[in-house]
């Protein structure tokens, strides 16, 4: 029988040492100009993972991504697929594939051809080329729409048939760069199931660039968060989210409070600090080397913050008094800014539990904005 803890690192490769990754990227660099967009990054990417890279504009993500498929050579280190080290090794000869973008699909080609397109060179039997093509629209549910031109598909069925088409020769590694960013809102979602079941039936790598943290955190296995040409923090959705370990890290997945503070107690399991923003102190779990007098700031998630028109008396428990500034209804739930005594503004979420028109807090109410000490994080100031 297979014991939980082999379950678990089977699951979840990257926790056991002798786990033998299948994409290696070894100190690697990329400078133009002097100026680097990717600055000596590592990592390690497992068989059959979803990675997710993810960054604000110009943090060198896309970059990375294209030294991967070969269409950029790094300035200095290397990178290994399989254990195979890819210098000098060409795109086309790369056990990769890559879906751009654009879907950059042949307008004068049947669906069918677009998906086919890259078998047309490969030595095979009609027969074997046509079950190959048939195979993969039905992975992505497109069977019935084989004869069918780009210009009459919806943006989601597009994305699909350039799914099929980049999968159809069965890569080890398929890259893609912001794959569902041309989607609506509610497509995008679906597609993103869509793209798990797939990648989990195919069992091939996947190595996502996104801007979007919300797809990210739903796709992926684990998410390397960069900034400025480095990986800043790797670790799964919950890791990165929850536990974030610098402020860039905090800030950018996700939208948090923070307060910068000075702490002025460290007793065994519990730190206190003494927030100059709030004029009040605050309560936090100890889960780090810390010391009294250290400057540091304390993160709160808003879905952290309960609202309440009475203080929380419980321990552990830190209430800050405040004013309901702006509110905003987003249906499944509301998000609320709070301007506290001394002038800053928290938000706090919740979730929309009882169908209702009518508030139990509204514009202008007093409130006190509640968190427990395990739910605040402190990071380096």
């Amino acid at each position: 029988m297979i014991s939980d803890l082999q379950k678990a690192l089977a699951d979840r490769p990257w926790l056991d040492p002798q786990a033998v990754p299948q994409i290696v990227i070894d100190n690697v660099s990329k400078a133009y100009d002097h100026v680097k967009a990717v600055d000596g990054v590592n990592l390690k990417i497992h068989k059959g993972e979803m990675f997710a890279l993810v960054g604000g504009s110009g943090c060198g993500k896309t970059t990375l991504l294209r030294m991967l498929a070969g269409f950029t050579e790094p300035s200095a280190g290397r990178i290994m697929i399989d254990d195979a080290d890819m210098k000098n090794v060409p795109p086309h000869a790369r056990p990769v594939n890559m879906m751009f973008q654009s879907y950059a699909l042949f307008p004068h080609m049947s669906v069918e051809k677009n998906v086919g397109y890259g078998l047309r060179r490969m030595p095979m039997a009609e027969a074997e080329r046509k079950r190959q093509i048939e195979e993969a629209l039905e992975m992505v549910q497109l069977g019935n729409l084989a004869g069918r031109r780009p210009h009459q598909l919806s943006g989601g069925q597009r994305q699909r048939v350039t799914l099929a088409r980049a999968l159809i020769r069965r890569p080890k590694v398929l890259l893609l760069d912001e794959p569902l960013s041309a989607l609506d809102k509610k497509l995008r979602e679906q597609t993103q199931f869509e793209l798990m079941n797939i990648q989990y039936k195919v069992g091939i790598t996947f190595v996502i660039v996104t801007h979007d943290q919300e797809e990210a955190m739903a796709l992926s296995t684990r998410i390397a968060v960069m900034d400025r040409g480095r990986v800043v923090q790797v670790g799964t959705p919950a890791e990165v989210y929850e536990f974030p370990q610098s402020r860039f890290v905090a800030n950018f997945v996700g939208s948090t409070n923070l307060f910068e503070s000075t702490i002025t107690a460290c007793d065994a399991g519990r730190i206190t600090v003494r927030s100059a923003e709030m004029e009040s102190d605050l309560m936090v779990d100890n889960r780090g080397r810390f010391s009294v007098g250290q400057l540091v700031c304390v993160a709160v998630r808003p879905e952290k913050i309960m609202l309440s028109k009475a203080p929380v008396t419980e321990a552990g428990m830190n209430c800050i008094k405040g004013v309901v500034w702006e509110l905003g209804y987003l249906g499944n739930h509301s998000v609320y800014r709070v301007k506290t005594d001394c002038g800053k503004l928290l938000v706090a979420s919740a979730p929309n539990v009882r169908r209702t028109a009518e508030w139990s807090i509204d514009w202008s109410d007093e409130v006190y904005a509640c968190f427990a000490a395990d739910a605040a994080i402190l990071l380096q100031s």
